[in-house]
């Protein structure tokens, strides 16, 4: 464990609060134009699973551990969660499904993806920014439509809803963020 300012806990980061660990679900800086700056700090406690919320002044000192993390390939999904495993060692290990969370409909076989560890734990996965999925619905490009900035819905093959270009049809491969499954450009195969 090790002492930290509360402005640098991010996503992903392992922290001490009342003796139990929790990893943080997300972290957000507030610089108000009066007062004093605050973290928002949203973490799920890795005993339980339950979610708390925590508010610090910026400077104040957060207890943070330290995870191992590493590169496993995604295998499988049973009842117990997602199967990984080390292409090194070729150990496996299951992630639960609340570590995986919303980012499971990202997950394809073989993906690599980076799986953050504490005492033989998994407490925490961070995928590809970005992943190739193809177009399974979308609407007809209407005539005189302007490539500017209209966007039409579209549902993607791993069911995943986003906006994409006019141009682009039923059937096309594109690149999506995995963070908000926002369309990048169309595929390059």
């Amino acid at each position: 464990m090790v002492k930290v300012i509360a402005s640098q806990i991010r996503k992903g980061n392992v922290v001490e609060l009342d003796d139990k660990l929790h990893v943080v679900l997300s972290a957000e800086n507030f610089h108000p134009g009066k007062g004093t700056p605050t973290t928002q700090i949203d973490m799920r406690r890795i005993a339980d699973g339950t979610k708390v919320s925590v508010r610090y002044k910026t400077t104040e000192q957060v207890e943070r551990a330290f995870i191992d993390e590493r590169p496993y390939t995604y295998l499988y999904e049973d009842e117990q969660g997602f199967a990984f495993m080390n292409m090194e060692s070729y150990e496996q290990i299951s992630v639960p499904k609340d570590v995986v969370g919303d980012q499971a409909a990202y997950l394809a076989e073989n993906m690599e993806c980076h799986v953050g560890v504490y005492n033989d734990v998994p407490v925490s996965i961070e995928l590809p920014a970005r992943v190739v999925l193809e177009v399974v619905e979308t609407e007809p490009a209407m005539k005189g439509q302007t490539a500017t900035s209209s966007y039409k819905p579209a549902v993607l093959s791993n069911g995943v809803r986003t906006n994409v270009p006019p141009f682009v049809t039923t059937g096309t491969r594109i690149v999506v963020m995995t963070a908000d499954g926002s369309y990048v450009e169309r595929a390059k195969d």
